[in-house]
């Protein structure tokens, strides 16, 4: 009787092992779930991630320029032709719309280009732009002394017709001058004072948060 109590004792010893087996799985099982949704979750962060730095890199410039033979700038003017009014309705503001909704950006920067021809004018900048600015004064009162003061004239007109429309209230525009200085290539330009469709231009560019102009 001895000997057959303790063989039901050596058999339930015995039957430890697959109930331990058992555990074991069942824990290696939970354990590679557990990886398992850690990697899917790494993937979805990672891509979260390239999603961001996709946005947050700059979208490419719009480039409104005499050389294509489609506008012309009226001399010492920031005059908009209606051609050059209803392009801006009807391609560039579109583009910009489209371009914020793909790239993350801080504010739109349109700068005005001009040629090297010497401006023999008085310009009343100094006088009465804060409130061309603040649309006190219309943009055609404005008096250029020099290519800078024209080309920043231009690009507040670019600035004010978008605004004027109404369909981008949710963006912040600054308009800059870069007068003569630079070529389309971003090269600084030679003396020169010939008229030239080349370099005259407005660009807009869309500058992403953390970029310092």
């Amino acid at each position: 009787m001895k000997r057959r109590n303790r063989y039901i004792e050596n058999s339930n010893s015995l039957d430890v092992y697959p109930a331990f087996t058992d555990l074991m799985s069942n824990a290696f099982m939970i354990l590679s779930l557990f990886l398992l949704l850690a990697l899917l979750e790494s993937q979805r962060l990672n891509q979260n991630l390239q999603e961001a730095n996709q946005r947050l890199q700059s979208a490419s410039p719009i480039v409104i320029d005499e050389k294509s033979g489609q506008f012309s700038f009226i001399s010492n003017s920031a005059e908009l032709t209606p051609e050059l009014q209803k392009y801006i309705i009807n391609q560039v503001i579109p583009t910009i719309q489209e371009t914020i909704q793909k790239h993350e950006i801080d504010f739109v920067q349109i700068i005005g280009h001009t040629d090297g021809q010497v401006i023999s004018l008085m310009g009343n900048l100094d006088v009465i732009l804060e409130k061309v600015a603040k649309n006190e004064q219309t943009v055609n009162k404005l008096k250029p002394g020099s290519n800078t003061d024209l080309g920043l004239m231009r690009a507040l007109a670019v600035v004010q017709k978008i605004e004027e429309t109404g369909q981008l209230k949710s963006v912040k525009f600054k308009a800059y001058s870069a007068g003569q200085l630079y070529l389309s290539s971003g090269e600084l330009s030679p003396l020169n004072r010939n008229a030239d469709a080349n370099r005259r231009r407005i660009e807009i560019r869309f500058i992403p948060p953390g970029k310092k102009r």
